[in-house]
């Protein structure tokens, strides 16, 4: 009995005592496998810190596929601008000048009409979500408040929690830290307070309680090479490994898709499957028809702490459609059944048609010969498209008449 009430001082003190009511059974044992195809009714993305940053920036880019977004501490759509040391210093720290959310939100309107990301107006009235505890000092809040204004200057509809004295971490009921830390594995507990109850009613509406039974469904654990371009996952600093969360219900009914992104030092490689057991996730999962997609990120040069791809460690495009590491969950997503003809990574072209030669003698007064053949006559030699002539060459035979051979390539009459 001593000991039972020496227990309870201290989880008291950590602000874990209402967790012991809602405790449960750990989240299934992975079962190898591959992702199928659901009948997926809509999408969202939710992720902390690198994975808060990743969150937007799928969000953003994909806004045809991604319905709302659930952010845990981040910043505005490509606050870092492709540099490190402004993703330090003025997009988690702010002792450097950064963007403002006007600005960012003209960048992401240039970048849209430029169709390296979805139309922005997409955003309008989409539902987000953010956090931001008030012991975070990882990310400043004044940073988050960019988020905040960047989406709402787009039209969405922000529902904005900062009153929480979290540290930086995704906060769950069942969560192995106390509110205020910021230590692994990220995952505070708040007290009776459940912010993913918070963010899941923001984005789906009217959310059934989370179960209090055993998890019914199964956690798949995929290979991730399937589904990153090339094949090879590390090289974009991405886990060989990714997981799904289906609840049962999802093999056989319509459900709802969650794609949720861990934080630096949070990949499955480093602290196991923390976020999939203590995220929260899962337990209204199968309350909530709704599989929830554990993409996994990893180390490499340039990125020892295993975070998503936010400042541009890997690739420039990281920002865009194209990004390698945006493309990669977007094929899991679209595995899973969750893009419906929209938003493709890598859409084929539509080849252009090869023109059909022509023997008409064709006189050659007409300058736009030039632009359409890029070839240049001069009597007797044919010179091959893309030779790139002297524009001056052509006015000097202004009189030419021409007729075409092959495609590109023009001879004199």
């Amino acid at each position: 009995m001593r000991i039972r009430r020496a227990l309870l001082v201290v989880l008291t003190a950590l602000g874990l005592t209402a967790s012991l009511s809602i405790a449960r059974a750990s989240v299934p044992p992975p079962t190898r496998g591959t992702l199928t195809a659901h009948d997926i009714s809509a999408t969202y993305v939710s992720g902390l810190s690198s994975g808060g940053f990743m969150a937007n920036q799928l969000h953003v880019a994909y806004s045809s596929v991604f319905k709302g977004a659930g952010i845990f501490s981040a910043g505005p759509y490509d606050c870092a601008q492709n540099n490190l040391s402004t993703a330090l210093y003025a997009c988690m720290e702010t002792t450097l000048p950064r963007k403002t959310p006007a600005q960012l939100q003209q960048l992401t309107r240039d970048r849209a009409a430029a169709g390296s990301l979805d139309p922005v107006q997409n955003l309008s009235g989409d539902p987000v979500w953010l956090f931001h505890g008030t012991a975070d000092a990882t990310i400043k809040t004044a940073v988050n408040d960019d988020l905040a204004t960047y989406y709402g200057g787009l039209g969405a509809n922000v529902s904005y929690n900062k009153t929480s004295g979290a540290g930086h971490a995704w906060v769950s009921p069942i969560g192995p830290n106390a509110c205020g830390s910021t230590a692994s594995p990220y995952i505070n507990n708040c007290g009776t307070t459940d912010p993913v109850k918070e963010m899941l009613t923001h984005l789906l509406g009217t959310v059934a309680p989370a179960s209090t039974s055993p998890l019914t469904g199964k956690l798949i654990q995929f290979d991730q090479a399937a589904h990153v371009p090339g094949g090879n996952p590390g090289s974009v600093s991405m886990g060989s490994e990714g997981f799904a969360y289906v609840p049962k219900a999802c093999e056989g009914a319509s459900c709802k898709l969650m794609v949720t992104l861990h934080g630096c030092y949070q990949y499955y490689g480093l602290v196991g499957n923390a976020l999939m057991d203590k995220g929260y996730l899962n337990e209204y999962a199968d309350t909530n028809n709704m599989i929830v997609l554990y993409p996994q990120a990893t180390t490499m040069t340039g990125n020892p702490r295993g975070c998503w791809d936010w400042w541009g460690y890997q690739s420039a495009a990281y920002p865009l459609k194209n990004g390698p590491q945006m493309a990669s969950i977007v094929a899991m997503v679209k595995a899973l059944g969750g893009v419906k003809g929209e938003g493709d990574p890598d859409p084929t072209p539509t080849p252009t048609p090869t023109p059909t030669p022509t023997s008409e003698c064709i006189t050659a007064s007409n300058y736009a010969h030039t632009t359409a053949g890029r070839a240049y006559v001069r009597s007797g030699q044919t010179y091959a498209a893309g030779s790139n002539q002297p524009l001056g060459l052509w006015n000097t035979f202004t009189t030419t008449t021409l007729k075409q051979t092959s495609p590109g390539h023009w001879v004199t009459c």
